[in-house]
């Protein structure tokens, strides 16, 4: 089954009655009585339902609790249609706190998360009976498209604008990027530039802001913003602009990947990192203390925000109509070898 019609496609479905009852050639009354352990089914038949549940990783408790307290155990998750690495951790995290719960996810993704896209998803997931819905929402822009979102179930959404008229969670990434932009401004730098992810995206938003706001509150003029797409390619372009300027002697990239481009420039351009230029990045990926030199960077924990969206969530679909709010946990620095003292 698909829930997104042509241009999404649906990950994460585990199999449901009509499934093992389809594997099985038996009638989906028939697994609810094996599920129900009623008498009237002859052993063979009982194995062989048995057998097909396991194959298709089909959960008992989960479903005999639908059957007999009219709950589904199912929740959907719409996100967009994007193999980001923090996304993807996310989504990671809603899944297997789920699961933990006996819960399972349907994942919608789409290539809009535009209003008629997310409540044409909300739609269909609705009628896949999903008890409640979480969005990953990392675009500014989404923000009119979520308050003007109807929903029978309980909503959340990660990453989306805080007036978006949902319940949000989220990352303090203005005071992370703060934290460190204030890092190379102790070791001596005069200045700190910035690479910065998409300005549509909330999570370069902020980190833009928490950078611009450090540096006038410590009397210096913000140099211009490079805007980057996330990726590597992106990195090394602006690190080859910036990089010409002798001046420049400290950056702060909005991303770990576009800080892996950036060090590509340097070495390009004859730049030693972190001896005639420091660079911090943000995330704190797999790959960043293999860098050379190991990357200092905002470590975040998408997988912790996946499982706390998902529990927040959990305390919504069990009645809390204002369930407390969180406060946004702050991703932290991670000092490596990239940055060092100012010594010109």
């Amino acid at each position: 089954m698909n829930v997104n019609g042509g241009d999404a496609v649906q990950l994460g479905l585990r199999a449901g009655l009509a499934e093992v009852a389809r594997a099985a050639g038996v009638s989906k009354m028939t697994v609810s009585r094996v599920l129900n352990d009623r008498p009237d089914v002859s052993t063979e038949t009982r194995q062989r339902v048995l057998a097909i549940m396991e194959d298709l990783d089909f959960h008992p408790n989960r479903y005999a609790r639908a059957l007999k307290g009219g709950r589904s155990g199912v929740i959907g998750l719409i996100c967009p249609a994007t193999n980001f690495y923090g996304p993807t951790q996310v989504l990671f995290g809603v899944e297997e706190a789920a699961r933990n719960a006996n819960l399972a996810v349907i994942v919608a993704t789409s290539s809009s998360l535009d209003s008629h896209s997310l409540q044409s998803a909300i739609a269909r997931l609705e009628e896949s009976s999903v008890e409640a819905i979480i969005i990953i929402s990392p675009l500014v822009s989404s923000g009119d498209a979520l308050r003007g979102l109807v929903s029978a179930v309980p909503t959340l959404a990660i990453w989306a604008p805080s007036d978006a008229g949902v319940v949000v969670t989220g990352m303090d990434h203005r005071t992370a990027a703060a934290t460190a932009t204030q890092h190379l401004l102790d070791l001596g730098h005069p200045s700190v530039h910035h690479i910065s992810g998409p300005l549509d995206w909330t999570g370069a938003e902020q980190r833009m802001l928490g950078w611009q706001t450090t540096l006038e509150a410590a009397g210096i003029v913000p140099p211009p913003v490079l805007e980057g797409d996330w990726s590597a390619a992106a990195g090394h372009e602006a690190g080859l602009q910036l990089l010409r300027d002798p001046s420049v002697s400290a950056v702060f990239t909005a991303n770990d990947q576009m800080a892996l481009g950036l060090y590509r420039a340097a070495f390009e351009l004859g730049r030693r990192i972190p001896d005639d230029l420091s660079v911090v990045g943000y995330d704190d990926g797999p790959d960043s203390p293999h860098y050379t030199p190991p990357l200092s960077t905002v470590h975040q924990d998408f997988q912790m925000l996946g499982a706390r969206a998902f529990h927040r969530l959990n305390r919504m679909m069990n009645g809390e109509t204002k369930p407390e709010i969180d406060p946004d946990d702050t991703p932290r620095l991670i000092i490596r070898a990239s940055t060092a003292a100012y010594l010109r």
